[in-house]
């Protein structure tokens, strides 16, 4: 398990598939699940593998797409201007490699122009410059270059550049796009684990579009595979680097699972927090118990849609997260996967009939 999760993590943070273009981490989701059970895909482009018999519709999602940008306008020298894809601190965006996907399929390598501090009076040294004032070098002379050389096009998806690394503290990776290949890959080993045991229900695993701006796709995927209840898969930002109060961490490496109670665009479905964090101190399952003052999951989407669908949100905690270097302890996915596991096999017809009866 922990062998494939490496393998997995790297090839879906290395994936290419900012939101609206999730194409790479789709095909991903596509050869892993393919013969786990029944494909399919809603008209937005998320995509469900369907396994197991009769029973409650059991839904276990993440959302494929990552933060990124996209190609604005090309300036008479070759120069890329570009929209932000998701949120974004400007802070971390100078000097740093991206790459833009073209029509036709290529990859053009990138750097987001940065001016020497020579250059730079004191006043401006100590501002954050805004993403409407930066611009994309990809070493083209003029925009007919960029065009016609280079093949880039306005609206071409545009993705930060890092590689997967393992870090000097063993079980600790650093990446791109853990928020949230962490959920993608967490909902494809659950599959894939499951897939070889019974289980008390019909168990969905999903692969969401453009959460990053707006929890979208999960408001058609929700109508589209009807699950009786959900949980979703996320990478939340850890809380325990320098500048964040130690006394208030909720989201610490090394601690384990992340069971979200609350967060402004959804409460957790109270039943099925009970039973996570039952099973969780149950089977020895190291887990941290969050309410959170900000953000937001496919969860604020799914709860509200049809009939309501009882959702929990359970999450591995990255620090620096919407950045190109996140760094994750690999034992908190693990637990995160053993959760999840363990609740799925828990999730038969009378345990979510009891999530939703209120008389």
């Amino acid at each position: 398990m922990r062998t494939k999760a490496i393998s997995l993590l790297q090839e879906l943070t290395e994936a290419h598939s900012v939101s609206g273009h999730e194409d790479e981490v789709r095909a991903i989701f596509v050869d892993e699940l393919g013969e786990c059970g029944e494909l399919s895909t809603d008209r937005n482009g998320s995509v469900f593998c369907e396994m197991g018999g009769t029973g409650p519709r059991v839904l276990v999602a993440g959302h494929m797409d990552e933060v990124g940008f996209m190609v604005q306008n090309i300036t008479p020298d070759g120069f890329i201007q570009f929209v932000a894809i998701g949120g974004w601190w400007e802070h971390n965006l100078l000097s740093q490699r991206l790459e833009i996907l073209t029509r036709r399929g290529e990859k053009i390598l990138g750097v987001v122009a940065s001016r020497p501090p020579h250059f730079l009076p004191e006043a401006q040294r100590r501002q954050v410059m805004s993403i409407e004032q930066m611009y994309i070098d990809v070493g083209a002379e003029s925009r007919r270059d960029v065009v016609e050389n280079f093949g880039i096009s306005l609206g071409d998806p545009i993705a930060p550049v890092a590689a997967f690394t393992a870090l000097a503290r063993e079980d600790y990776y650093m990446a791109k796009a853990f928020d949230n290949r962490v959920g993608m890959a967490g909902a494809i080993q659950v599959g894939q684990i499951l897939s070889q045991s019974q289980h008390p229900n019909r168990l969905i695993l999903g692969g969401t579009v453009q959460e990053e701006v707006g929890l979208r796709g999960a408001k058609t995927a929700a109508n589209f595979v009807k699950p009786d209840v959900a949980i979703i898969l996320e990478c939340p930002p850890g809380d325990d680097a320098p500048g964040m109060p130690h006394a208030d961490c909720q989201g610490e490496l090394g601690g384990g699972v992340q069971i979200r109670l609350f967060d402004p665009t959804a409460i957790t479905n109270p039943r099925l927090a009970r039973l996570a964090i039952d099973i969780a101190k149950a089977e020895g399952i190291r887990h941290q118990v969050t309410v959170r003052r900000s953000g937001g999951t496919d969860a604020g989407s799914f709860h509200l849609a049809n009939d309501g669908i009882p959702c929990i949100v359970l999450g591995t905690p990255a620090r620096y997260i919407h950045s190109h270097n996140a760094i994750l302890d690999l034992n908190d996915y693990l637990q995160m996967l053993a959760l999840t596991i363990a609740l799925v096999r828990r999730l038969d017809q009378e345990t979510v009939d009891g999530l939703v009866k209120y008389l």
